[in-house]
């Protein structure tokens, strides 16, 4: 797999508590393909599959540590077994103060997986012992003591976000309000003030998709003012949804039925957002408004 161009494996291991989670979660976001808790054992039977051709598992992040318990005493074996096969890998080590921890496990009222005692720092400490020889091998350690998770998030993007398209995702999706409101959206906008070409005979029965609604739509002054300003204010919101994390943001654009102007709106807007982001146009109800266009309101 190694050999091959563009390709990645990220062995993530670490102290519980220094923040393996939320670096998974980023590396979702980036495009990995993430296992979390993979034995060590079953190494060598997930490198055949690094083998395939296959555009998912180009860059792949597994998730092995102390929680493997007697499985995980294999981890330096099933590396070896990476080395000699010729596959290369970075091993991602997570770590953070001692004190840090115990006031996170304090916080989460969580158990130290390695305390036999009750004891967090006993935890700790025993847990630093058995990860001493993979925080050797590390090729990248990050310690987390005074990173919050948007930090974290923009250090990991440093390191693995290159030859990703880590661009953030902005899905417009329309939708008729008849049909109840997406309940993944992060941005609703209402269009029903705009002119309904459900009143023009020849224009009911087809869709914002088609030219003629498009351009119905398009010709109103108020809807030229409305994309105007939405626009600007797009484009000035986008960039603090970046700064704060968000990989994925849902604007989802109604109107009464969803046949006509919020699909067409949400096309425009489409158009009209920055390249520097990733655009997904969904129409959700453009087939269950079925053929006799938007209801009237």
């Amino acid at each position: 797999m190694a050999k091959k161009e563009n390709r990645k494996l990220v062995i993530v291991t670490g102290l519980s508590g220094a923040g393996k989670t939320q670096t998974i979660r980023c590396l979702e976001d980036l495009g990995y393909f993430c296992v979390d808790n993979l034995p060590p054992g079953l190494i060598p039977k997930f490198a055949s599959l690094l083998d395939e051709d296959d555009e998912q598992l180009r860059h792949v992040a597994l998730v092995m540590d102390i929680r493997g318990g007697r499985f995980f005493g294999g981890l330096v074996e099933a590396l070896d077994f990476l080395e000699n096969k010729g596959i290369l890998y970075d091993i991602l080590f997570l770590d953070a103060a001692d004190e840090i921890l115990v006031r996170r496990y304090k916080e989460t009222r969580r158990r130290h997986p390695m305390s036999q005692t009750g004891s967090i720092l006993e935890g700790i400490l025993e847990e630093r012992k058995r990860l001493e020889e993979m925080r050797g091998r590390a090729d990248k350690i990050i310690d987390t003591s005074g990173l919050i998770p948007q930090q974290l998030r923009t250090k990991l993007k440093e390191i693995y976000g290159d030859n990703i398209d880590s661009r953030m995702l902005i899905t417009l999706l329309s939708f008729g309000f008849k049909y109840g409101i997406p309940l993944d959206a992060d941005l609703i906008i209402d269009v029903r003030f705009l002119p309904n070409p459900h009143y023009i005979e020849h224009l009911r029965p087809k869709t914002g998709i088609e030219a003629e609604v498009w351009e119905y739509v398009m010709q109103s002054p108020a809807t030229k003012t409305f994309l105007s300003k939405f626009s600007d204010m797009l484009e000035f919101l986008l960039p603090y949804y970046v700064k704060e994390g968000k990989s994925h943001l849902v604007v989802a654009v109604g109107c009464t039925g969803g046949h006509h102007r919020s699909v067409a709106i949400a096309r425009e807007l489409a158009c009209r957002l920055p390249q520097e982001y990733k655009v997904d146009v969904r129409h959700r109800d453009i087939e269950r408004a079925g053929s006799g266009g938007e209801p009237t309101q």
